[in-house]
């Protein structure tokens, strides 16, 4: 008789892997699952012999009962998919269903899965979630083990064009976090390095960030002279630092800004108050970069590009036309971009209606 408490779980070994697609494509449903993108494989097994058979792959782009659980915003929401993986496949051999072995599995699996996945991909996974067929199962193995369910799918499934043009049977939404707060991890404005994959998009040297001030100074600023505590030269170049460095929204800007030393400070030209440096705060770069002039912006930031950017040998021209932009005589309105190859820098945009 089979002992829940003698169950072990851990990866598929390399040779193991023919097998495991076998039994796989044979015994489950949906057969086979191929991996694609990050991707771990386990065995479940008891005295030697396979009982169950798991794997976890990529998140679903989308899901949105699973986004109002961690209530993310949207702008970070693709730059944090990788700290999620979807339990894709749960298959418990024949002859092994007795009672208690599957939340038992699912239990080991949890435990053993962030550092599997660290030491794998070289980043943590804080989120599991799964997607279960109500006209199939009812979950029931995911209650068992703790996971929270928080809504159902909308039916629309992913292909290789995007999502399918009809919805099919709606699916149960199942999460269950590898961590503690994990909700308010995913959606905060900021996520520590630790969480960042691939590190920040640019790691700014001190010339670079004294030198940008420089380059804002002949931008009018549109605030009114009462008030002002902050340059517009100092507010620019810390938005824009911040967001060389990877920040997205306002929010994170304000996050970046306030996490900058004294010297980093020093090197933006910041106000000194009582002998300390000050940053401007969410409002204040909010009210800038909303109102001031982006010709004026763009073209600056081409200068400064010029003088610290990867030099470009060839460059690629993309044109958009924007949906439902239409101007005052009716015209239609188009986008042209040009983008360097090595840097990935955008040289300029023109819109134009016709």
């Amino acid at each position: 008789m089979l002992n829940v408490h003698e169950i072990i779980v851990r990866p598929v070994r390399p040779f193991e892997e023919p097998q495991y697609r076998e039994q796989m494509q044979k015994h489950h449903y949906l057969g086979f699952l191929p991996k694609i993108g990050e991707t771990l494989w386990y065995i479940a097994s008891w005295h030697d012999e396979w009982i169950a058979l798991l794997s976890f792959s990529t998140p679903a782009w989308k899901c949105r009962a699973r986004d109002r659980w961690i209530g993310w915003d949207f702008r970070h929401q693709y730059d944090r998919l990788h700290l999620l993986t979807n339990n894709s496949r749960f298959l418990i051999l024949p002859d092994y269903h007795v009672p208690n072995a599957a939340s038992r599995i699912l239990s080991l699996c949890e435990k053993r899965l962030p550092a599997d996945w660290q030491a794998s991909f070289g980043h943590p996974v804080v989120l599991v979630e799964t997607f279960v067929d109500p006209q199939r199962f009812h979950g029931t193995v995911y209650k068992a083990a703790n996971w929270i369910y928080v809504g159902d799918t909308k039916g629309f499934r992913r292909t290789s064009q995007g999502y399918s043009a009809t919805a099919r049977s709606p699916k149960m939404v199942f999460v269950k976090a590898l961590q503690a707060n994990v909700p308010s991890l995913l959606s905060q404005s900021m996520i520590q390095p630790v969480y960042r994959k691939g590190g920040p998009k640019m790691m700014l040297k001190a010339e670079q960030m004294r030198s940008l001030p420089y380059f804002f100074r002949d931008i009018p600023d549109p605030r009114r002279a009462q008030g002002r505590r902050h340059s517009l030269p100092t507010v620019l170049a810390i938005a824009t630092a911040a967001i060389l460095c990877g920040m997205r929204g306002y929010q994170a800007i304000s996050d970046w800004a306030e996490s900058l030393g004294q010297k980093a400070r020093e090197r933006f030209d910041c106000r000194r108050e009582k002998g300390r440096s000050l940053v401007p705060s969410l409002s204040v770069i909010r009210d800038v970069l909303i109102r001031v002039d982006p010709v004026h912006l763009d073209r600056a930031l081409q200068r400064w590009n010029q003088a610290y950017g990867t030099e470009d040998h060839s460059l690629a021209m993309d044109g958009k036309t924007m949906r439902n932009a239409i101007d005052d005589h009716g015209h239609q309105t188009h986008i042209m971009g040009v983008v360097g190859h090595r840097s990935k820098a955008s040289y300029t945009q023109k819109k134009w209606a016709c």
